[in-house]
């Protein structure tokens, strides 16, 4: 089986790749969404985050109370990376788990979608990583765009690594400054010089 990574920054157009994956009817296992599950009501990273945050990072019904904890992370790093390591823990024990499952089922392709590329349970269980990565001030507008106040867009991109930290992973790097027919043809190049010579079809 073929693990594929994919990372890049926010705003960088990472889920735009793994979703041209998806849509050809391949695996994706989305460590946002994984993330989602493992912070939602009943999820298992909870009792751990309430523990560091108090009672407040939770809500009335049991979720995560996302608006209280990203006032208190975003502003620190120190408290960002606690948080991050325990969601990652699970994240990364769902994301193994599911890699076993489909190489039982004799999948030849799964990818990974994941935004911050730690070694362990990620660089080192991908067979190629495709790093997604656009210039900093495009990134911006397509955060404001989403709706994301533009000082909290930038506080979040600067707590990520940068740009050249993310391309030195990278196996391949998708340039998405353009538009989404520009990066569409770069995934189909690599996808005809890397996958398909290893008898991958999409």
């Amino acid at each position: 089986m073929f693990v594929l990574g994919v990372t890049g920054g926010i705003g960088t157009g990472k889920s735009t790749v793994s979703g041209y994956f998806r849509d050809k009817g391949v695996e994706v296992l989305d460590a946002d969404e994984i993330s989602r599950r493992v912070t939602d009501v009943g999820g298992v990273a909870l009792p751990e985050i309430a523990e560091l945050f108090g009672p407040r990072a939770l809500t009335a019904n049991g979720a995560l109370n996302r608006k209280y904890v990203a006032s208190l992370v975003f502003t620190e790093k120190k408290k960002l990376d606690k948080l991050s390591a325990i969601v990652h823990h699970y994240v990364l024990t769902t994301i193994g788990e599911e890699i076993a499952k489909a190489a039982e089922r004799k999948v030849k392709l799964i990818v990974l979608d994941v935004p911050i590329p730690v070694k362990h349970g990620f660089v080192d269980v991908c067979n190629q990583i495709l790093v997604v990565s656009s210039s900093d001030d495009i990134r911006l507008e397509r955060l404001v765009l989403r709706g994301m106040d533009r000082d909290d867009a930038r506080k979040r991109m600067a707590m990520q690594m940068t740009r050249e930290e993310y391309e030195e992973l990278a196996d391949r790097v998708l340039v998405n400054d353009g538009t989404i027919e520009e990066l569409y043809e770069q995934i189909d190049r690599y996808v005809k010089e890397e996958l398909n010579e290893r008898g991958i079809r999409l």
